[in-house]
C-alpha cells in the first residue's frame, strides 16, 4: 500500500524567499512565482518536496504578478544589502515549474536589471523541468541567465514516466533535442532515488538507466552535470536516499565520457 508523508512536504509561502544554503548553488536567494500556497508544475515528481500537485494549498490562488516579483527582489536586495548580505546567486525555483508564468521572459529582463544595480557579482539561475523548451521566449529567457539548470532524470522514458510523472504528453526525443539546442549552455540536473511505490520498484540507478543517461548526455553536450539524491521529505515514504558511493560511482561514469559533475549526497 502506498504510504503518502503529505503532512511532511512543504510549500514556500512567499515570491522571494531565503538566503538559504543551496547544496548546489552556494547562499541562494530564492524566486517563486508560482502561487504562494499551491503547486503548480507540468510534472508531478514522486520525490518533490512540495508534495503533488492539487495535494496541498488552495487551487484558487494566482502567481505574482511581473511587477510584484520585481518590487519584492529589489526590496529583498536591499534589505539584504543594508545588512552587508549579498547572495552567490538568484535561484528561480519555489512551488513548481518557473517556466509556467505567463511573463517570464520579462521577469528575467527584470531581475537581470535588478541584479545588476544591487548586487552585480550574483549569478541568476533557473532550476527547470525542460517541459516549456518548445517555447522560443522561454529558450530565448533561458540564455540570458548564468544558470540554465534543465532536469534530466534518465534516458529512458519509461523511467520518466514514472520518477516525473508529467501531465502532458512527453516526448523523450524531443526534449533531448530541444536540449541539445541549448549548444552548451546548459547544466542537466539528475535526481537519482531508490524505492517502490505501489509495488513498482523505483530505481533510476540501474545500469540501463546510466547507460542511457550518459548516451543522453553525449547528444545535449551540457556543460556541467548536477547529480545528486533526495534530502527532504518526499509525498513517499517508501524512497530512500541513494548512497553518496553509488553517486560518486554514476558520477565517475560520466566523467569518463568528459563531463564536469557535482555531486550532492
Amino acid at each position: 500500500m502506498t504510504k503518502f508523508l503529505s503532512m511532511s512536504t512543504f510549500l514556500f509561502d512567499k515570491t522571494v524567499f531565503g538566503p538559504v544554503r543551496s547544496r548546489r548553488l552556494g547562499v541562494s536567494l530564492g524566486i517563486n512565482l508560482l502561487p504562494n500556497n499551491r503547486k503548480l508544475c507540468s510534472f508531478d515528481c514522486i520525490y518533490c518536496e512540495c508534495g503533488l500537485n492539487g495535494e496541498l494549498g488552495d487551487k484558487t490562488s494566482q502567481m505574482p504578478t511581473r511587477q510584484q516579483v520585481k518590487e519584492a527582489l529589489k526590496q529583498k536586495l536591499e534589505d539584504m544589502l543594508n545588512e552587508n548580505l549579498k547572495p552567490d546567486v538568484i535561484t528561480f525555483a519555489g512551488n513548481g515549474e518557473p517556466t509556467l508564468h505567463p511573463d517570464f521572459a520579462g521577469v528575467i529582463d527584470d531581475t537581470i536589471e535588478i541584479r545588476n544595480a544591487h548586487c552585480p557579482e550574483a549569478r541568476i539561475a533557473v532550476l527547470s523541468n525542460a517541459s516549456r523548451l518548445y517555447k522560443p521566449e522561454v529558450v530565448s529567457a533561458l540564455l540570458k541567465v548564468d544558470d540554465n539548470i534543465q532536469k534530466l532524470d534518465s534516458g529512458l522514458k519509461e523511467t520518466i514516466l514514472r520518477l516525473d510523472q508529467p501531465n502532458y504528453p512527453f516526448d523523450l526525443d524531443q526534449t533531448i533535442n530541444q536540449l541539445k539546442a541549448f549548444k552548451g549552455k546548459v547544466i542537466i540536473q539528475t535526481m537519482f532515488v531508490e524505492g517502490e511505490i505501489d509495488g513498482v520498484t523505483i530505481d533510476n540507478t540501474t545500469q540501463k538507466d546510466i547507460d542511457s543517461w550518459i548516451q543522453a548526455l553525449q547528444k545535449i553536450r551540457p556543460s556541467k552535470v548536477m547529480i545528486y539524491t533526495i534530502e527532504r521529505d518526499t509525498p513517499y515514504s517508501n524512497l530512500k536516499k541513494v548512497s553518496l558511493p553509488l553517486l560518486n560511482q554514476i558520477a565517475d561514469q560520466a566523467k569518463q565520457q568528459g563531463f564536469e559533475v557535482s555531486v550532492s549526497g
